[in-house]
């Protein structure tokens, strides 16, 4: 008997063992890439044509001080800030409006209008490039600081409205109800009652949104064509040379560029969770 439970206790801690070594080693692949870009980006070019992952024998920041001197990021990172916080308001503002409305009201067509907002989030983006550029160069909407501001909003309202109405679903109606008998107006009622409690899924709205319009290329490419207008990853595009590439340099850039997604996601990782979780469970 006892050689049984020593045997059981034995498979047991194995396989936690195994969990967590498994568990371990994903982690490290996810860390690791972003550990080697940011030591890399303090070498010099002939240290990493020596050896790509051993650590810099003498560190040095010159490749940041490139990066921000000479080169024009710091004219792409201003690009990238406008009009990922312009898209975020809009997409915030009409996701959590679309979103009550949709989640409290019934009216006719509600579930067509909802079903077609939901449509939005399988259409590959891919496939709407050569119609966007076509109906953008015809409308004159090209090579503008809002011109990326479109696509952006029109990309992510859809996940938006997904996660602000399953989230208000989850919220009972008897909160609008008590400040109706209070005599508050509708408006007050959404913005000053409804607003604040959806605070976890609006946070999620916002790293989700952020993410994707600091990082979207396809669209930048084709429908920014100067200098002046350019975000962050087509500046980063640029740092390829015709025939070579300064690495440093390049990574230095990178590094420069995913900082604000990864202050972002440390400080509010967790929101997103909760935002998620919360909006399922009451639900």
């Amino acid at each position: 008997m006892i050689n049984k439970k020593v045997i059981k206790f034995r498979k047991v801690s194995i396989s936690k063992i195994l969990m967590n070594l498994f568990v371990f080693l994903s982690s490290l692949s996810c860390v690791f890439p972003i550990i080697w870009l940011f030591y890399s980006s303090l070498k010099t070019q002939g240290e990493f044509d020596i050896n790509n992952f051993a650590l810099p024998k003498s560190p040095t920041f010159q490749n940041y001080l490139h990066v921000l001197t000479t080169s024009d990021m710091p004219r792409y990172m201003l690009n990238s800030i406008f009009v990922t916080s312009l898209s975020l308001l809009f997409i915030l503002f009409f996701a959590f409006v679309v979103g009550y409305f949709i989640s409290r009201f019934e009216f006719k067509g509600r579930n067509i209008l909802f079903s077609l907002f939901m449509l939005g989030m399988l259409v590959p983006v891919h496939s709407l490039m050569v119609p966007l550029y076509v109906i953008f160069s015809k409308l004159n909407l090209v090579n503008h600081y809002y011109t990326l501001v479109i696509p952006y909003f029109a990309f992510q309202l859809p996940v938006g409205i997904y996660l602000a109405e399953s989230y208000i679903h989850s919220i009972p109606k008897e909160m609008e109800e008590a400040a109706c008998i209070d005599g508050a107006s509708f408006s007050h009622t959404l913005f000053k009652i409804i607003l604040p409690m959806c605070k976890p899924i609006l946070t999620t709205i916002i790293i989700i949104s952020f993410f994707y319009c600091w990082n979207e290329f396809s669209f930048a490419l084709i429908l920014t064509t100067g200098v002046n207008m350019r975000t962050v990853p087509l500046g980063l595009a640029l740092f390829n040379g015709s025939f070579t590439t300064n690495y440093p340099i390049l990574m230095a850039a990178m590094i420069i560029s995913t900082l604000p997604t990864l202050i972002l996601y440390s400080l509010f990782s967790n929101k997103i969770m909760d935002g998620m979780v919360s909006g399922a469970i009451k639900g």
